[in-house]
């Protein structure tokens, strides 16, 4: 038997062949990526000849959190996948629920992203600098203690990736966008993962993308927004899925900040309710 096609790179692919592959392919366990906090497995899922590399989160797995129901992380990525798709930029890989070797998870298309080199640690999108300027090309988010009774400037790239992920996390309250959340992949485009802690009626949002916090929303993000509010009407198919995922009280909270960002026009403030910044932040 001739070995299965790989999948050419995230991006190529058509998405409904690519949740097709993810959806019903065979899953085979490769490992188990130990640095995640709930159970997360690396596996590679075959379907029509066609094989790619994948993550599996079975529900089994995860860990209860004090201000999430238990049990329903899974069906919050698929639905951050959901939004991500409507909004047209593409910045969470194909997701989709299904049963697994373990059980019904969330099942993710892999991301190889690119690695950092020895002079940048954190990236090109995230830096440490001295003084309190960001300087040009980067947008600053808080002083951050660095050892030795030391500070520096936590900064983020001033990059319209960043800037259209930060819209989305406003969107679905993203509780943890870490620096570690950041795939940039070697195609040019910007992925963001691990969205479980999403969708919550309750304001949570916690990221390191602050540094556009207060300023207004750019005019391909008030045009995507007003799109999304109309996705999410009752009825529209989009409120329709997502209805199946979170619940309708997180719903009516997801039409509520949309219509939100769209009447202040400008990327939200941190609360001063919740902590702001995740932890640990990369």
């Amino acid at each position: 038997m001739p070995a299965p096609e790989r999948l050419p790179a995230p991006g190529v692919t058509d998405t409904g062949e690519l949740e097709e592959l993810l959806a019903k392919g065979e899953l085979t366990v490769i490992g188990r990526i130990r640095e995640a906090s709930n159970a997360v497995l690396l596996c590679s899922v075959t379907y029509g000849g066609v094989s790619a590399d994948c993550v599996y989160k079975p529900v089994k797995g995860e860990r209860p959190l004090w201000d999430f129901p238990d049990g329903n992380l899974a069906r919050r990525e698929v639905a951050a996948y959901l939004i991500s798709e409507a909004t047209g930029w593409g910045l969470v890989p194909a997701t989709v629920l299904r049963d697994g070797p373990y059980g019904e998870g969330m099942v993710q298309r892999w991301i190889e992203a690119e690695q950092p080199d020895e002079d940048s640690p954190l990236g090109a999108l995230l830096g440490l600098v001295d003084g309190e300027e960001a300087g040009e090309g980067w947008k600053a988010v808080a002083l951050a203690e660095v050892g030795e009774g030391r500070t520096a400037l936590l900064v983020h790239a001033d990059d319209p990736r960043l800037r259209r992920l930060a819209v989305l996390d406003a969107v679905i309250n993203n509780g943890d966008r870490k620096g570690g959340h950041l795939l940039p992949a070697p195609d040019g485009r910007l992925y963001g993962i691990d969205h479980g802690v999403t969708f919550h009626a309750e304001d949570k949002l916690r990221t390191l993308l602050w540094g556009w916090a207060g300023e207004p929303l750019t005019d391909e993000a008030r045009e995507v927004l007003a799109a999304l509010a109309a996705g999410l009407a009752e009825g529209a198919p989009l409120a329709t899925r997502l209805a199946e995922l979170i619940t309708p009280v997180e719903l009516a909270a997801v039409r509520d900040r949309v219509a939100d960002l769209l009447r202040a026009g400008t990327h939200p403030r941190p609360s001063g309710q919740w902590p702001s910044i995740p932890w640990p932040p990369v």
